[in-house]
């Protein structure tokens, strides 16, 4: 009787019966229509010759002129095979790392030392990339840096760590790692909250140490999460982030740190070339997309859940 009720609401009532509700979730709303909907009309510049000066409607087409342009240039398999391999990398080596420090994390007993280091784990997240290039070039510069001094007093010879191109690539991943894992302990802190203590319990009862309760109790229990959350990592397969690759990279070493993300910026705010750099940035959207639906579906064809 009461899905009777609701289904002969109309739309007016359900609005006002609801609009709490609705008031809250404006904002969100707002933001997505303003920031991510509105701007979507822009994405017509990668099939024109766009003109600041003469607009949207009056910028010439040129149909699917920069898309060749781009996948036919010399660059376009530099910056792929750039992008992916340090997405690549996070994937493998960073990803995990805030399951690991949740895993530990977890296993303390002690609240007040628990705190204080999940507090000491989330400093890195709140200082910017500048913050942490300056804090990276004062450790590995080889005029005057720590780690080069210490290399020395050891008996070794310096190491070009700013400039070399074998250093770039693990260089990114450990300030990924330094800066954003104890940040990302939070979903799987907040996951782990929900477990039932009488599993663990049982599994002392029967007999089960630590590691057991890990794989049998714990991991089941964030899997879901852990899969959500590498399913829109996905998404952002070609997205390296901006600031920390241009604020790394030099001409030394711009063979291996010359990505999609920097080349947007050159080709777009330098150079001028705004149709071009949108159609660049139009296909990591679109591979973005893909990726995800794609991780989606195996996700649910594996018997998981999945996004959507």
């Amino acid at each position: 009787m009461v899905k009777v009720k609701i289904r002969e609401m109309t739309i007016g009532k359900r609005l006002a019966r609801d609009r709490w509700l609705y008031l809250l979730l404006a904002p969100g709303l707002l933001y997505f229509i303003i920031f991510k909907l509105i701007p979507m009309f822009g994405v017509m510049i990668v099939f024109q010759e766009y003109n600041p000066f003469t607009g949207f409607l009056d910028s010439p087409f040129v149909g699917l002129k920069h898309f060749q342009k781009f996948f036919g240039g010399k660059d376009f398999f530099k910056l792929f095979s750039n992008t992916i391999c340090i997405s690549l990398l996070n994937i493998v080596f960073y990803f995990p790392m805030p399951i690991v420090l949740s895993l530990l994390l977890n296993e303390i007993r002690h609240e007040r030392y628990k705190r204080s280091v999940q507090t000491l784990v989330y400093v890195p997240h709140f200082l910017s990339w500048v913050i942490v290039a300056s804090i990276s070039y004062v450790l590995l510069t080889t005029d005057g840096g720590i780690v080069n001094g210490l290399i020395q007093n050891f008996g070794g010879s310096k190491i070009r760590f700013l400039e070399a191109k074998e250093w770039f690539r693990p260089l990114i991943v450990i300030q990924s790692v330094w800066k954003e894992t104890g940040w990302g302990t939070i979903i799987f802190l907040a996951a782990l909250a929900g477990v039932d203590m009488e599993q663990y319990e049982a599994a002392i009862v029967d007999g089960a140490g630590r590691f057991r309760q890990v794989w049998h109790i714990t991991l089941p229990a964030i899997k879901g999460t852990i899969i959500i959350l590498l399913i829109l990592r996905m998404g952002s397969v070609l997205n390296t982030g901006f600031d920390q690759i241009f604020l790394m990279s030099n001409s030394v070493n711009r063979s291996v740190s010359d990505v999609f993300d920097v080349y947007t910026y050159r080709k777009g705010l330098i150079d001028g070339s705004y149709s071009f750099s949108a159609a660049v940035g139009l296909f990591k959207a679109v591979i973005g997309m893909v990726l995800v639906y794609t991780t989606n579906w195996i996700a649910k064809r594996a018997g998981e859940s999945g996004i959507f």
